[in-house]
């Protein structure tokens, strides 16, 4: 999100996408690239109507403004850093449960953790008991995409009252749970399945390492480029090239070790 240089957003965005693959397989990136090219093409075709800055004019618009390169470059880059962050957090999504957002901040805000990861675990129920309760109304002949709009929207506002009841009587059956399990008692422990062994201070002291490299090169001017009125970066040396190969370096290591872990478990698996 803060790095608008060329190179970043390609590495970025292509590392996403096969971080996106090793965790769903084809079926996912493919599914990612459907809704992505269309909006690199929107954005390359929106933005130029409203954005009229740049040198290097192409032609003119039936209104008079001009259409010019840098405003189409910069609307595909845009959109290609709008799409990183999409890809980026549709891997956190599958990465993040919500007993590994407790384990690492229950103990620092354990209030708004357990909130937070109850959320996160809420919103995939609603979804599925959404496409549970329009498939009833839809077997007895209420479907939400059928009939008149006064009908379709009568509808709609009961599966929704459907929803939001299902929603209070699972909160109340969640509260009545934590109650009985001790939830908010004095001296209650917790328990968690991941120790913080040597691995995680390996790769935690990786990741800090790369990402200050990447922080002293973008404060030091190292990864700025310029848009407007001419597409223009860093002059190109060995230090500014390193910065980069270390942004590179540190969105794939989810990559990596996604691919180590795999190709260790297919190894154990071999030998049993």
């Amino acid at each position: 999100m803060f790095l608008m240089h060329p190179v970043c957003l390609v590495i970025s965005l292509g590392s996403g996408l096969a971080y996106r693959g090793c965790l769903g397989g084809k079926g996912a990136l493919g599914s990612g690239l459907l809704w992505m090219l269309p909006m690199l093409a929107m954005a390359a075709l929106v933005n130029p109507a409203f954005n009229h800055q740049g040198a290097t004019i192409l032609a003119y618009l039936p209104s008079g403004n001009p259409l010019t390169l840098e405003s189409i470059v910069y609307g595909l880059a845009a959109a290609g850093m709008l799409c990183a962050v999409m890809v980026w957090f549709s891997c956190y999504t599958q990465v993040m449960t919500s007993d590994k957002f407790v384990y690492l901040f229950g103990r620092i805000i354990p209030a708004l953790s357990l909130v937070l990861s109850m959320a996160l675990g809420f919103v995939p129920r609603f979804a599925a008991q959404f496409r549970v309760v329009r498939e009833a109304q839809r077997c007895v002949g209420r479907d939400v995409g059928e009939g008149s709009v006064f009908r379709r929207v009568r509808i709609a506002v009961t599966i929704f009252s459907i929803l939001v009841t299902w929603a209070l009587e699972n909160a109340i059956e969640t509260a009545d749970s934590m109650k009985s399990r001790g939830y908010g008692l004095p001296g209650r422990t917790a328990f968690s399945i991941y120790p913080f062994d040597r691995r995680d201070k390996m790769a935690l002291l990786w990741l800090g390492g790369c990402g200050f490299y990447i922080a002293c090169g973008w404060m030091a001017g190292g990864l700025d480029w310029r848009w407007f009125p001419t597409i223009r970066g860093a002059t190109l040396t060995p230090m500014v090239l390193s910065f980069p190969l270390a942004y590179l370096a540190l969105c794939l290591t989810p990559v990596i070790l996604d691919r180590r872990e795999d190709r260790k478990w297919n190894s154990l698996r071999s030998k049993t």
